[in-house]
């Protein structure tokens, strides 16, 4: 994935933002909050204006988040990458040659020693660290499994995600089209 074009992975909660973003300079986008039903629409829509999807498999309403669904969304829709905080998603994915985002919620010292463990069992091809905020911890999650970390999650200002970007997070992911709109000319 080129992120390195792109410090922000713009996640698209409404309709109205996906319309913003298809005339946008991303290229690469998270689709949220999608229903099974709507999901061939959207999906070639953006494909159309070039966007390469990735779809957040734990909120598709209608549809079960396992390795089943995972089938059905590679083999129906063919998008860029999955995101999920499901193990058996992400090994599915990477089974299926899609680009796997692990989701990893940190709360406390117990949940990085779990999430640690998740990571070992699956491999992904990136990491995602909710709260992206925790910048001390972006850097010893990206530095203890080598593999390349999103930060999403209370990044509220440039500021925050200058900082998450400075610990060593590839790209930001964010609704907020304030950050979308800094970062689409840089």
């Amino acid at each position: 994935m080129e992120f390195h074009e792109q410090r922000v992975l713009p996640a698209v909660r409404h309709i109205k933002d996906l319309e913003k973003l298809l005339r946008s300079k991303y290229t690469y986008i998270v689709l949220l909050d999608l229903h099974v039903a709507q999901m061939k629409s959207v999906i070639s829509l953006a494909k159309r204006h070039g966007k390469k999807v990735f779809l957040h498999v734990d909120l598709i309403r209608g549809l079960q988040s396992d390795a089943y669904a995972t089938d059905f969304l590679c083999q129906e829709f063919e998008p860029y990458g999955l995101l999920s905080t499901k193990a058996n998603v992400i090994i599915k994915a990477k089974q299926k040659g899609v680009v796997a985002i692990q989701r990893i919620f940190l709360i406390d010292s117990s949940s990085l020693e779990k999430s640690y463990a998740l990571l070992e069992k699956t491999r992904p091809d990136y990491i995602e660290v909710l709260p992206g905020a925790l910048t001390e911890v972006i850097a010893e999650v990206k530095e203890r499994t080598g593999i390349p970390i999103l930060a999403g999650g209370f990044l509220r200002s440039v500021e925050d995600a200058e900082k998450a970007l400075a610990a060593g997070a590839t790209a930001i992911t964010t609704s907020d089209r304030s950050l979308w709109e800094h970062y689409e000319n840089k």
